[in-house]
């Protein structure tokens, strides 16, 4: 709709985005993370700009990372077009080029009692080196099921991939994870006649998984999760104009990114190093830059408010090495809330922050979930958070006479 508005210049712009950023007060928790966290830069842009809280699917739904990143590169997450499963997202981001009609899914290392009982969905978050260790002694033992060709490949501590290539293979099978402790995995169960081969072939897949896994003392089994295909979606330059570069560290996101067309900067895993690498491409062609801090989500599921709030302390405190490159806009957010006290993604909005010369100035006094609600934007959807930053940064003309 606005593409008839676009205009390219040279004007930079930087979308800081705290996975899980938003919490909410209760009799627990009388404070936020982002109320007790020390955090004076992040305060002074919420005074210096304009702030409000974004809804990145719609009231009362809680999204998951996937859909709320891409409602905040501006894609509808509710289209049928824009519906991508995690196990493309997390498959793509280690770098594997999926071919069209393969089959990804991501799958969680788990422990399981002695009753088939899931006592822990993550395995305790298993180091990274175990994840390999165990990618590695699958993908041994396990090279083709049915005449279906599979890759396990690790991502990310208790996170593993999964790619199934042949023929007549369908993404249409449900998940195994019950998202529960306390019951038993869940059969993938195919939705449609067509799948009914691929959920038995990765049926089998779980049954060998875990036979090999038996051995351990935390990963003992395995959850597949997000099993789907490789969309076909317009690239963010197609519909911004934008020169886009994504500094992610986790797989998933690197594969939303990647998926947006946007280019991958390669980095490290600390907030530090993340705005390091920022600083070492900005002088190149781009005029977007996504960096994703990955942590505040972590501890949010963990329950862990210290923990959270440490992780606002850290980006704030490493926060000038991005404003010393003085980025003609700058968008500090979250993809969703990830509230303590739930320990789970939420539909609660998020905190938002633009600073920019031409965003004007509300009666936001600081960067908290309460002095969001006070600032100008009130409580608008995700998706027009693209829509903002390139109007701050100039990029979009006047609509009409």
């Amino acid at each position: 709709m606005l593409r008839h508005l676009l205009r390219r210049n040279d004007a930079k712009i930087i979308l800081l985005v705290m996975d899980g950023l938003g919490d909410i007060r209760t009799a627990e928790f009388p404070k936020t993370p982002l109320e007790a966290a020390r955090k004076p830069n992040l305060d002074a842009l919420a005074r210096e700009g304009l702030c409000g809280r974004s809804q990145p699917i719609s009231y009362g739904v809680t999204p998951g990372s996937g859909p709320a990143h891409f409602a905040l590169f501006g894609y509808d997450p509710l289209a049928g077009e824009n519906d991508v499963g995690r196990g493309v997202l997390e498959v793509l981001g280690t770098g594997y080029e999926l071919e069209r009609d393969d089959i990804a899914i991501r799958g969680n290392f788990a422990t399981i009692d002695s009753n088939g009982i899931l006592t822990d969905r993550r395995a305790g978050r298993i180091p990274h080196e175990d994840c390999i260790r165990l990618c590695a002694k699958l993908q041994d033992r396990i090279a083709e099921i049915e005449g279906a060709k599979i890759v396990i490949m690790p991502v990310r501590e208790y996170r593993f991939g999964v790619v199934l290539s042949g023929i007549r293979l369908s993404p249409e099978v449900e998940e195994t994870d019950p998202q529960l402790t306390g019951k038993a995995p869940l059969a993938p169960v195919a939705r449609t006649p067509e799948a009914k081969r691929t959920a038995g072939i990765i049926a089998k897949l779980v049954d060998q998984c875990n036979a090999i896994l038996a051995g351990e003392k935390r990963a003992n089994a395995v959850l597949m999760r997000g099993i789907s295909r490789k969309p076909s979606i317009e690239t963010l330059q197609e519909r911004t104009l934008l020169r886009p570069a994504a500094v992610a560290a986790y797989p998933l996101y690197r594969g939303v990114a990647k998926l947006c067309g946007m280019d991958l900067v390669d980095t490290g895993f600390s907030i530090r190093e993340e705005f390091e690498t920022v600083r070492s491409v900005y002088g190149k062609d781009y005029d977007f830059f996504f960096i994703h801090v990955k942590k505040t989500d972590s501890f949010g599921e963990d329950g862990n408010f210290e923990g959270k709030a440490k992780v606002i302390e850290e980006v704030d405190a490493n926060l000038p090495l991005l404003l010393d490159l003085k980025p003609d806009v700058i968008v500090v957010t979250g993809d969703h809330s990830t509230p303590c006290a739930l320990k789970a993604h939420s539909w609660h909005p998020v905190p938002f922050l633009i600073h920019s010369k031409a965003c004007g100035i509300d009666n936001a006094r600081a960067f908290t979930e309460s002095e969001c609600d006070r600032g100008g934007l009130g409580v608008f959807p995700a998706t027009a958070i693209m829509t903002l930053a390139l109007a701050n940064a100039g990029k979009l003309k006047k609509h009409g006479a």
